[in-house]
């Protein structure tokens, strides 16, 4: 079937200006586009006044341990209505593939926070994806996942066998077509690497000609796994990122550049410099970020890990609430965080009341403490409760960083089956136009990052522009009416009309028309 795209504003998805013109869509692929193309036995789109874009690109999700399974529309969807059509996968150290058959510890893939249905080989996760999907999934391969696959969560180095062996699992998911590969190094397990093995996983990515996106070991001021009294730990993390990257010569990506509380903003300045010098030197380095000043947490973010191990009964001894509260009151402090910028998305099914407020609204509704307030939600959640934590960025950062030229776009969201959404798994790509059009930030500028500038990053070398003979992902939005509202996060923003997917219209005005005409992305190598 053809797909005629009439009189639409035309962004190719690099910096040029826009072209008024149409694009004729044969086969999954863009035919043609020229001006005045003749309408004949075609499916026409009206796109007069309309943007017309490369489909969005989602620089860093963990979707592939959502689209696993038989139900994935429910949780893609939100993303498609977006304008995106192809997410990054297999980040932060984590993918749904990338386990040998013989290992013992399966069950155990998804870093406590995700679930895949059948952990196998990329090859075996396309098999089982085929014909189910969305949206075109790039795959990474986790260093967590194949960590687990030698020795789940044990806090120790592996045996000489076992890192041949990961080694060897990294490099037959990048022969089977892997884009990169990822670590998390504020997760277990990859918080239990040491250095050489870090290293030896990044140069076989380098070897592939690879992309190593990386979740470092601080986001904040103040974290685990550095000396309290030292260097601000998150420009450490970033220095870590370096490091490897410099020893391995590694292509990388530094996953969700972000400021955990205002004591960290001082590091604004100097990180993007530390960039932009490394990018000087040579060495293939950017990051990406997402529109929100709040990011999604744990409830437990600013508890010592003595107290969640302690009895019900030594949690309520007045010694040890005295000494909490004044760890407490010191680790916000450290982070430049208050209880106002906890805002509740889960405690349980029992107290839905408490969604989308924050433990200080609470606390005073119902006559509390702050401190107390919290430890209750704690409790009531049995320390599993879900938040959205504020400050990750001031709109200042967030334009200081959406104006960078080494900045490219992402959501970093997945759809909750309970509790209030992450506004990034409805609302990322959108408050991106919106923000541009507000601070008055060329469209093309923005468009490049979400489409061109992120397949360049990943070298998905047929999506992200619009030209003739590649794949025809589309994206048809009105700018003017795209409206964000974070404050009702799980509400999809008007605008986007039409959402291409490899040819095949999925999403009409906001309506989903199941053509289900997503694919595995493979790596031409």
């Amino acid at each position: 079937m053809l797909t005629l795209i009439k009189n639409g504003t035309l962004y190719d998805g690099s910096s040029n200006p826009p072209i008024v013109t149409d694009i004729l869509i044969e086969k999954g692929l863009i035919k043609k586009i020229a001006k005045n193309i003749p309408i004949g036995k075609t499916t026409v789109i009206d796109a007069t006044n309309l943007v017309v874009a490369p489909g969005f690109i989602d620089a860093h999700s963990h979707n592939d341990f959502f689209v696993d399974k038989i139900n994935s529309s429910k949780t893609i969807v939100p993303f498609l209505k977006q304008g995106i059509t192809s997410q990054v996968v297999g980040n932060c150290g984590f993918s749904a593939y990338g386990v040998h058959k013989e290992s013992k510890y399966k069950d155990l893939v998804g870093g406590k926070l995700f679930k895949a249905q059948k952990p196998g080989s990329l090859d075996e996760f396309v098999k089982l994806t085929e014909g189910n999907l969305d949206v075109n999934i790039i795959p990474l391969v986790g260093h967590g996942t194949t960590r687990i696959a030698m020795s789940g969560y044990e806090s120790r180095e592996l045996t000489r066998y076992e890192l041949a062996k990961e080694i060897e699992i990294l490099e037959e998911n990048l022969k089977m077509g892997a884009f990169g590969g990822s670590f998390g190094l504020m997760y277990e397990p990859s918080m239990y690497a040491p250095r050489e093995e870090l290293e030896k996983y990044a140069e076989m990515i380098k070897k592939y000609d690879g992309i190593l996106t990386v979740h470092p070991r601080a986001c904040s001021k103040v974290a685990m796994g550095y000396p309290l009294f030292s260097k601000s730990h998150i420009e450490q993390g970033l220095d870590e990122v370096i490091e490897i990257m410099e020893k391995t010569q590694v292509r990388t990506e530094y996953s969700h550049l972000i400021f955990v509380g205002k004591a960290s903003w001082k590091s604004v300045e100097p990180m993007l410099k530390k960039f932009h010098e490394e990018r000087n030197k040579g060495f293939d380095i950017a990051y990406d970020m997402y529109p929100f000043t709040f990011g999604a947490s744990v409830i437990t973010v600013v508890l010592p890990a003595w107290y969640m191990k302690m009895t019900e009964t030594e949690k309520k001894k007045k010694s040890t609430r005295f000494k909490l509260k004044a760890l407490i009151t010191i680790t916000k402090k450290l982070l430049g965080i208050e209880f106002s910028d906890m805002i509740i998305a889960y405690i349980s099914k029992e107290y839905p009341q408490y969604e989308g407020k924050t433990v200080s609204e609470i606390a005073e509704s119902e006559k509390m403490s702050y401190f107390d307030m919290y430890l209750k939600l704690v409790d009531l959640s049995e320390g599993k409760g879900r938040i959205m934590l504020e400050k990750y960025y001031s709109e200042d950062i967030i334009q200081k960083l959406m104006d960078d030229d080494l900045s490219i776009f992402m959501t970093d969201a997945w759809y909750e089956e309970s509790g209030a959404q992450n506004a990034g798994t409805y609302q990322a790509m959108p408050f991106f136009i919106q923000k541009a059009r507000e601070r008055q930030i060329p469209i093309e500028k923005i468009i490049y990052k979400m489409t061109g500038a992120t397949a360049d990053r990943f070298k998905i070398i047929d999506r992200g522009y619009l030209k003739e003979g590649l794949a025809a992902d589309i994206t048809i939005f009105d700018e003017k009416s795209i409206v964000v509202n974070p404050k009702v996060p799980d509400s999809t923003p008007g605008g986007i009309q039409y959402v291409i997917v490899n040819g095949e219209v999925a999403i009409d005005h906001g309506r989903y028309l199941k053509p289900k005409s997503g694919k595995v992305l493979r790596k031409k190598t």
